[in-house]
C-alpha cells in the first residue's frame, strides 16, 4: 500500500496512478520468490503478449515490479511508492518533475525497459559523455539482467560502432551525438552508412536543460565557405576604435547591436566604401559582429582560449566548455579576430535542425528534471508533454534564507567569503555556485588568502577531468566547493561524501601502483592501511549501493580489463581485507554523516541571480536531499547583471533616500519579488524567441521530412528506373505547362531547345506539332522520352553492367544534397530579411511560409531536371592502355 505521507500529497493528477502503485506492490512478494531464471522467463512471456498486441496496461504493473525487483538484486535498491509513480508518468508520455536525490536514474529504468520490450529501440538522452557512460554502466546492469541488450553512444565513436550500439535494446546517448547522428544518416550514400534505427520512445534527463536552454541554438553540420576572412581583421581593429553610444548603441537585454548614423558614416570612411549595406559588397555584418565579439562576448564568461588557441564556447546553463561547435554567421571569426587567433575559414551549412523538432520525431516522448514547472507551458506548447510534480520520498527540510544585496560587487564578494569563513570554522560543508570561470577564479583566489581550503569546479579542462569527484564530495565535513553551474551534473552531494565515487577514484589511484609489486606483500604494508583510512569520511549508509564483494570484484575487473592490474588470484585476498574494513569501521562513519546533519547539512550560497529561476532553483536543490537538512541563500550586489538591467538604479536611489549603510546588505521580501519578476521577463522573452524559432523552423521542417524522405527511399530502394522515368515525363510536364501558359507567341524556339535540352534528343521537337492539343504533345513526349532513355541505358549497360543503376543513385543523392544546401542558404537570407517587413503592416512568418514554400517547388524541379539532364549526358571513357 501506498504510505500515509504519499496519500495525504496527492494531488489530483497524481490519483489515477493509486491502484497501479498498489498493484506493483502486490506483485512483490511473489517476484522475490522466483530464481533469475524464472524472472527472465516471465520477461519473454510479457514481450510475447505486447508483440502480439496485447493491451499494455494489462502488464504493465507487472513489468514495472518485475523492474523493481531486478534493480534490488542487481543494485541493492528498491524503487519507492513515489519512484513507481515517476515511471507511470514517464509512460504516459509526460514531464516528470523530481527533485534532485529523488533517483531520477532508477526511475528511468522502468519506462525505459516496457518500451524496449517492443523490440524497436528506446533512448535515454542525457546532457554529457559521463552522465550516458555512467547510466549504461551502472543502472544498464538492470537491463542486461533482465536480458536486454545496452548501447552507449559517445564522442569518438566510429560510425560502425554507433550502428552496432543503436541496434541495442537501450541505448544511453548525449543530445548532441543524437541530433548530429540523426543528420548524417540523412547525408549518407548507402544505406549501410545509416546508424540509426527510426525513433520510438525517448527518455530525456534534465529535459529542461535540453528541451528549452539549448532550444535557441539549431544543431548544424557545416562544410567549407568561400567567405573572406581578411575582412575579420579590418572591422575588429576597427571596432576598437568605435565608441560605445556615439558610433553604436548595445541593447544588452536582447543582445543586439544598432550603428548610429554618425557611425555609419564612420566605417564607411574607415573601410573606403561606398555603402555598407551594398549587396554586391556587404560588410554590415562584418562590422556588427565585430562590434558584437568585443561588447557582448567576453572572455572566461562566454568563451575560454585553450592551449592550441581555439576558441571555445562555454554553455551558459552547464559552466561546460563546447568542444567542436562554434558560433554561427561569422560570431566566431569575429572573436578569433579579437583575440588575435588563427582565424578558420567560415562555414556553410550542409544540415540543420533543431532540438524542437528533433525529439518531436519520436512516436513517443517524455522527460525528467528537478525543475520544469516554472517552464510548463511552453513544454505544453511547444512539446505538447504535460510537467506532474512528483512528491518527494520524504519531506524537504531545506530552509531558503532571504536574498542579502549589497550596495557594490566588493561588498558582496567580502560578505560571500565571511560566509565561508564561519562555515568553515564549524566544518559545515559549503557549495557555492557562481555565473562565470572569472568570477570562481575570483573566489578561489579571495578564498586563498583566507587560507580556506576549497576545490574549484568550472570550465577549464584541468578541472572538468575530476568533476565527478569534486561534486560527490562536497558533502565531506569542512568541504567547501566552487562550482560555476550545477546543472546535470548527474552526481549526488550525499552529507559525508559519496561513497561510490570516492571508491573508484582511490581504488584506482592505489591498485595502479601495484602493477611491479607483490600484491600479498602489499596487503601487509602501511600503504594499504593508509588507503582504507582513507575511506573513514564515507560508508554504505548513506543512502548508496551496498558495497559487498561482488561490487568490489566488478571495479577490480573493469581495470583488470583496462590493462591497469595484472590479473592474478591474490586480488580476491585484497577483497576481503576491504570488506572487513568496511564493517569494522560503519560506527565511524555512521557518526560523520550524524554529525554533518547536527551542523545544519549542506549550506548552498549563489553568487549572483540566474536569469532563469530554474538554474537557481537547481543550485538550492543540491541541498536537503532524501530529507537531509539543509539551507541555501543568495549574496547579489546592485551591479549584478539582472539587477543592473532590471531596477537596480530605482533600488540604489531607495537605499539613499533611506540613508542606509554603504556596507549593510538589504533584506526584503519586495527586493526578491521583484527580482523574481524580473527574471519571469527574461524568461518570456527567451520563450518568445524560442517560439519565433520554432514556428519558423516548422515551414522549414515540413521541407526537410520532404526532402530526407525522399533520400531514405533512394538508398532502401534497389532499382530507381521507375523513379527516374517519372522524373522525366514530370519534368516534361513543367516544361509543357510553363510554356502551354505564356502569351509570348516567340516561345516556340525556346520550347524546342529546352526539351531537345533535357531529352538529348538530336532533333527539336516543334510546339505546332501539337497542333492546339497540349496532351497529344505531352504524350507524345513522353514516349519519346522512354525511348531515349532506354537507348541509353543500353548503350551504357553494355559497357558496364550495372552502372546505370548505380548512375540514378549517384545523381539523385547528389543533385538532391547540393539543392537543399543551396536552399539552406537561401531560407537562412530569406529569414534575416523578412523581419523588415513587419514596417509595412506584412506579416513576416505569414511572408516566409510562402516564399520558402515557393523556393522548395522550384528546387524539387530542379532537382528533377538536373538528374535528367546529368544521366542523359553520362559517358562512359574506356582506357586502353
Amino acid at each position: 500500500m501506498l504510505e500515509p505521507f504519499f496519500k495525504n500529497y496527492f494531488n489530483q493528477s497524481l490519483t489515477k496512478y493509486n491502484s497501479q502503485v498498489d498493484t506493483i506492490n502486490n506483485f512483490g512478494p511473489m517476484l522475490s520468490n522466483l530464481s533469475d531464471d524464472e524472472i527472465r522467463q516471465r520477461v519473454q512471456i510479457l514481450k510475447q503478449k505486447l508483440l502480439s498486441n496485447k493491451n499494455e496496461a494489462d502488464i504493465i504493473c507487472e513489468v514495472f515490479a518485475i523492474v523493481r525487483e531486478a534493480t534490488f538484486r542487481t543494485l541493492d535498491i528498491k524503487h519507492f511508492d513515489v519512484q513507481l509513480i515517476g515511471g507511470l508518468v514517464l509512460n504516459d508520455g509526460q514531464i516528470a518533475e523530481m527533485k534532485t536525490g529523488e533517483g531520477k536514474t532508477i526511475v528511468a529504468l522502468l519506462p525505459t525497459f516496457l518500451n524496449a520490450l517492443y523490440g524497436k529501440g528506446v533512448h535515454v538522452v542525457t546532457v554529457n559523455d559521463y552522465l550516458a557512460r555512467r547510466d549504461a554502466e551502472t543502472v544498464g546492469r538492470v537491463h542486461r539482467f533482465l536480458g536486454l541488450t545496452v548501447g552507449l553512444i559517445q564522442e569518438d565513436m566510429s560510425p560502425e560502432e554507433r550502428k552496432q550500439n543503436y541496434q541495442c535494446d537501450v541505448v544511453y546517448v548525449t543530445n548532441n551525438e543524437l541530433g548530429f547522428d540523426y543528420l548524417r544518416d540523412n547525408m549518407a550514400f548507402t544505406q549501410e552508412e545509416v546508424v540509426q534505427r527510426p525513433l520510438f520512445y525517448c527518455v530525456v534527463d534534465e529535459v529542461d536543460s535540453i528541451l528549452i536552454d539549448e532550444a535557441r541554438t539549431p544543431l548544424i553540420i557545416s562544410g567549407p565557405s568561400e567567405a573572406p576572412t581578411q575582412k575579420y581583421l579590418q572591422t575588429s581593429q576597427l571596432a576598437r576604435v568605435l565608441q560605445k553610444n556615439i558610433h553604436y548603441i548595445i541593447d544588452e537585454k536582447n543582445q543586439v547591436v544598432k550603428l548610429t548614423d554618425e557611425g555609419t558614416l564612420f566605417c564607411e570612411q574607415a573601410l573606403k566604401i561606398a555603402d555598407l549595406y551594398s549587396p554586391s559588397d556587404p560588410w554590415i555584418s562584418y562590422v556588427l559582429n565585430s562590434i558584437k565579439a568585443k561588447e557582448l562576448f567576453i572572455r572566461n564568461t562566454h568563451y575560454i582560449v585553450n592551449v592550441e588557441e581555439e576558441v571555445i564556447i562555454v554553455d551558459e546553463f552547464t559552466g561546460r566548455t563546447m568542444a567542436g561547435r562554434r558560433w554561427s554567421d561569422g560570431l566566431h571569426q569575429a572573436i578569433e579576430s579579437k583575440e588575435n587567433l588563427p582565424i578558420q575559414d567560415e562555414s556553410q551549412t550542409l544540415a540543420s535542425i533543431t532540438y524542437q523538432n528533433l525529439f518531436l520525431l519520436y512516436d513517443k516522448l517524455s522527460g525528467m528534471t528537478g525543475t520544469a514547472k516554472t517552464e510548463e507551458l511552453e513544454f505544453e506548447k511547444i512539446y505538447g508533454l504535460k510537467v506532474i510534480p512528483i512528491p518527494t520520498h520524504r519531506d524537504v527540510k531545506r530552509k531558503d534564507f532571504p536574498d542579502l544585496v549589497y550596495k557594490n560587487q566588493y561588498l558582496k564578494w567580502q560578505a560571500i567569503a565571511n560566509e565561508c569563513i564561519k562555515m568553515n570554522e564549524i566544518d559545515r560543508p559549503v557549495l557555492i555556485g557562481t555565473t562565470t570561470i572569472e568570477k570562481s577564479e575570483l573566489l578561489a583566489a579571495l578564498l586563498s588568502e583566507y587560507n580556506v581550503p576549497y576545490r574549484l569546479l568550472n570550465a577549464r579542462p584541468e578541472n572538468i577531468e575530476s568533476e565527478a569527484e569534486i561534486v560527490s564530495q562536497a558533502g565531506c565535513r569542512g568541504a567547501i566547493t566552487i562550482s560555476t553551474n550545477m546543472a546535470g551534473r548527474g552526481t549526488d552531494i550525499a552529507l559525508g561524501g559519496n561513497l561510490e565515487s570516492l571508491l573508484k577514484v582511490k581504488l584506482k589511484k592505489f591498485i595502479s601502483d601495484l602493477v611491479s609489486v607483490d600484491f600479498s606483500t602489499v596487503l601487509k604494508s602501511a600503504q594499504f592501511d593508509e588507503f582504507l583510512v582513507s575511506f573513514v569520511p564515507v560508508f554504505e549508509t548513506f543512502g548508496l549501493s551496498k558495497l559487498n564483494e561482488s561490487s568490489v570484484r566488478e571495479d577490480l575487473l573493469e581495470y583488470l580489463n583496462e590493462g591497469i592490474i595484472p590479473d592474478r588470484s591474490d586480488i580476491m585476498d585484497f577483497i576481503t581485507a576491504y570488506n572487513s574494513f568496511l564493517k569494522e569501521r560503519a560506527a565511524i562513519l555512521l557518526e560523520e554523516k550524524t554529525l554533518i546533519t547536527k551542523l545544519g547539512g549542506l549550506h548552498v550560497i549563489g553568487t549572483e541571480r540566474h536569469e532563469s529561476r530554474r538554474i537557481d532553483n537547481q543550485l538550492r536543490g543540491r541541498s536537503g536531499r532524501q530529507g537531509d537538512p539543509g539551507s541555501s541563500r543568495f549574496f547579489l550586489s546592485l551591479d549584478d547583471k539582472l539587477l543592473r538591467l532590471f531596477g537596480g538604479d530605482q533600488i540604489l536611489n531607495l537605499l539613499q533616500n533611506i540613508g542606509l549603510e554603504d556596507d549593510a546588505p538589504i533584506q526584503s521580501p519586495i527586493l526578491t519579488k521583484s527580482l523574481e519578476s524580473a527574471q519571469k521577463k527574461v524568461e518570456v522573452y527567451y520563450f518568445d524567441s524560442r517560439k519565433q524559432l520554432f514556428e519558423y523552423d516548422q515551414a522549414l521542417t515540413m521541407q526537410r521530412n520532404g526532402i530526407y524522405s525522399e533520400r531514405k527511399r533512394v538508398l532502401e530502394k534497389e532499382s530507381l528506373r521507375d523513379w527516374i522515368i517519372e522524373y522525366g515525363e514530370r519534368s516534361l510536364y513543367d516544361i509543357t505547362l510553363a510554356f502551354s501558359t505564356s502569351t509570348n507567341l516567340t516561345l516556340d524556339k525556346f520550347f524546342a531547345l529546352k526539351t531537345q535540352e533535357l531529352l538529348g534528343m538530336p532533333y527539336q521537337v516543334k510546339w505546332e506539332s501539337a497542333k492546339g492539343d497540349i496532351n497529344v504533345l505531352l504524350n507524345n513526349l513522353k514516349h519519346q522520352f522512354q525511348v531515349s532513355y532506354t537507348l541509353k541505358e543500353a548503350q551504357l549497360e553494355a559497357i558496364e553492367p550495372g552502372i546505370m543503376r548505380e548512375l540514378e543513385r549517384s545523381f539523385l543523392l547528389q543533385q538532391i544534397d547540393f539543392s537543399w544546401k543551396e536552399h539552406l542558404q537561401k531560407i537562412s537570407a530569406l529569414r534575416d530579411s523578412i523581419r523588415w517587413r513587419s514596417y509595412g503592416q506584412r506579416d513576416p512568418l505569414t511572408d516566409y511560409k510562402k516564399e520558402s514554400y515557393s523556393t522548395f517547388v522550384t528546387m524539387l524541379n530542379r532537382i528533377r531536371h538536373q538528374v535528367i539532364y546529368f544521366i542523359f549526358r553520362s559517358k562512359i571513357t574506356i582506357d586502353f592502355e
